[in-house]
């Protein structure tokens, strides 16, 4: 592989933007790409790829550059560097280059690769916590899959096509896509390409959705016809989904407390001719008084660590806190215990996370149930996607039922 300046010029950019002023990487990223329009699409990959694959390892590469945050401008090259001679790549004589010691690169990753926390570059706090709630041997399988790039995975907006109709359109269209046993609507990139501006996508014939995630919203169990409410329904994903398996019948009342999620949400809906999408801001408490009783499903996608979204997310790894793990537990809780006034009698809820640990998950909803407000609640089922086992993101997600 050939280094282009500007192109190592605007992963720089990249990294100085997520590791020193704590941005989004994926907002970064969009942000970098628009800065120059003769990109195409190996440029804009490289850009993007090499971005998130240094993110990832963070922690094993600056432990080899031997450099500490805030990073300089030079420490942020001398990070590319690490990245470039593990990958094998040759370094263009540039003074940011000049005196890169690699055989003392190698020697040290060798060396860090024999550490779990470095191997797999995660917190201390996080490894030390995974380890004490699922057990070692497994999240050292767990950590390792999730540090794989994720892959592309697309959901049919059935209101509009089938499966296999949309297969061919893409492909027409140079995208070439495979079904995945299991899950009905979902169609995997064979190799990752630009969608956003395919006719396919501008018509609304598919979203971008990750497998495990469409796996939420027909844990529902839902009828065409029914009245539904997605509570954190954030940009809508799941609630799109649950207007293609509604048919568009019935209603559906997404709630959420930010506002430009919800305008979002709206754009897509029209895109999607999801036209069953009521969408409500979430201001105070009487902002949910008069559902009270009168649902018959309710989604709960309450807000979590993220842990099982790593692959996706790996900024998140760095930007996680034990105090904010503490705090978004309460709130799950808090979530699970108010709104589940909304559900009817005979009604379903389901709750989900895109997390692996059993706080976030299965011991919420044993302590909801052991709640005055979940005493009348049933178990029916809840699922367990290990992102080991299933090769997508990690997720966990309760059925229960009001008596």
């Amino acid at each position: 592989m050939r280094l282009h300046r500007n192109l190592v010029l605007a992963v720089v950019k990249v990294l100085d933007g997520v590791f020193n002023q704590d941005l989004y990487a994926d907002k970064t990223i969009e942000k970098i790409l628009k800065l120059d329009k003769r990109w195409g699409s190996r440029d804009r990959g490289f850009i993007a790829e090499t971005s998130y694959e240094i993110i990832r390892w963070k922690r094993l590469y600056i432990e080899i550059a031997e450099v500490k945050k805030p990073f300089k401008y030079q420490n942020i090259w001398r990070i590319f560097s690490v990245w470039a001679v593990l990958k094998g790549i040759n370094l263009p004589n540039w003074k940011e280059f000049q005196e890169t010691p690699k055989r003392r690169i190698k020697g040290k990753f060798d060396n860090l690769s024999k550490i779990r926390k470095f191997r797999e570059s995660v917190p201390d706090w996080i490894d030390e916590l995974a380890c004490k709630e699922i057990g070692e041997k497994i999240w050292e399988k767990e950590i390792a899959e999730l540090n794989k790039m994720a892959p592309v995975v697309l959901r049919t907006n059935s209101l509009k096509i089938s499966r296999n109709e949309l297969k061919k359109i893409l492909n027409d269209e140079e995208i070439l896509t495979e079904t995945i046993e299991g899950y009905p609507d979902a169609l995997r990139l064979k190799e990752r390409a630009s969608l956003f501006k395919k006719n396919s996508f501008q018509m609304g014939l598919f979203e971008i959705q990750d497998a495990s995630s469409q796996l939420v919203a027909p844990f529902l169990k839902i009828d065409p016809g029914m009245k539904i409410c997605d509570v954190c329904a954030g940009a809508g994903g799941k609630t799109l989904h649950l207007s293609a398996l509604s048919k568009n019948k019935g209603q559906i009342i997404a709630m959420d407390i930010y506002k430009h999620k919800l305008v979002q949400l709206k754009k897509r809906a029209k895109r999607n001719s999801a036209f069953n999408i009521e969408t409500k801001l979430i201001e105070n408490s009487k902002s949910i008084k008069r559902l009270k009783g009168k649902v018959d499903r309710l989604l709960i996608d309450a807000p979590c660590s993220g842990l099982g979204v790593l692959r996706r997310n790996p900024d998140s790894k760095w930007k996680l806190q034990p105090d904010f793990l503490n705090k978004i537990k309460d709130t799950q809780l808090e979530i699970l215990k108010k709104y589940s006034k909304l559900i009817k009698k005979n009604g379903k809820m389901v709750y989900a996370t895109c997390s692996i640990l059993p706080s976030e998950n299965e011991y919420q909803i044993q302590s909801f149930l052991k709640s005055e407000e979940g005493k009348d609640f049933t178990l029916e089922e809840e699922k367990k996607i290990s992102p080991l086992i299933s090769g997508f993101d990690g997720f966990y997600m309760a059925r229960l039922s009001l008596k």
